[in-house]
């Protein structure tokens, strides 16, 4: 389930939503690097500045989802992208998916500029990936013919660590972290029906030119939870 064994082309394929939302992450970085007055002019339009909002800028409640400052920051941000929100894309679709993205996003944002002070500034997806494990956490709980058990405790030993790191750095936006996954966790019953069956994973082998469902191993699960922890960890530091 978070495992990758697609290639490039496949992935993009498979994933187009996801593939769209790594390719905005990477435009603004780049657009960030660049020294012209400008484009950093735009872009400090862009960003979730709490004044700005209270001026009536309301896209700076949506556009800081994209935006990353640090390559370390948009590197983990992207990876952590990568591996948990391929399952959900194919299980909602893309108009359910980029949906329960955003909206998550937004209520991380809100109660950010409700809660921080008006001089607060702040950008990342991180409240909109948050928001995604909201979701996990809706299914592992109320749909569970969704999900298998090993999944299950995949996704609670991220939720818990992740949590827990994200009181341990003063650069962390705990509010947008919070209010993303408790927004996911609530709008999920809006998106995922009580019937179906999740699939785990699909790729393309070469060898018999068909898609075929990887189911996941039990032996992963440890070097799988070891990397998501280290990810975790560097995430929050630069969030």
């Amino acid at each position: 389930m978070f495992t990758r064994t697609e290639n490039f082309r496949t992935f993009l394929s498979l994933y187009p939503i996801v593939s769209l939302i790594v390719c905005i992450h990477l435009v603004f970085w780049f657009l960030f690097q660049l020294p012209i007055p400008a484009i950093q002019l735009f872009l400090g339009l862009l960003d979730g500045y709490n004044a700005g909002i209270a001026n009536g800028e309301y896209w700076r409640l949506i556009t800081p989802i994209f935006l990353h400052m640090t390559f370390s920051h948009l590197f983990f941000n992207t990876i952590s992208l990568i591996l948990f929100a391929p399952a959900l894309e194919r299980m909602l679709k893309k108009v359910k998916f980029i949906l329960i993205y955003c909206i998550s996003g937004i209520i991380a944002n809100i109660a950010t500029y409700l809660i921080e002070p008006l001089n607060y500034s702040h950008l990342g997806a991180s409240g909109a990936i948050f928001g995604l494990f909201g979701v996990y956490l809706f299914i592992v709980y109320f749909r569970k013919g969704l999900i298998d058990q090993a999944n299950s405790q995949v996704i609670i030993s991220i939720l818990v660590i992740g949590v827990i790191m994200t009181f341990f750095n003063s650069n962390t936006n705990v509010v947008a972290h919070l209010f993303g996954l408790f927004g996911g966790f609530l709008i999920a019953p809006l998106f995922i029906k009580k019937s179906g069956r999740f699939v785990h994973q699909t790729y393309y082998s070469p060898q018999s030119r068909s898609f075929s469902i990887n189911k996941f191993k039990a032996k992963h699960i440890a070097w799988m939870i070891f990397g998501i922890l280290i990810l975790i960890g560097v995430l929050v530091q630069f969030n």
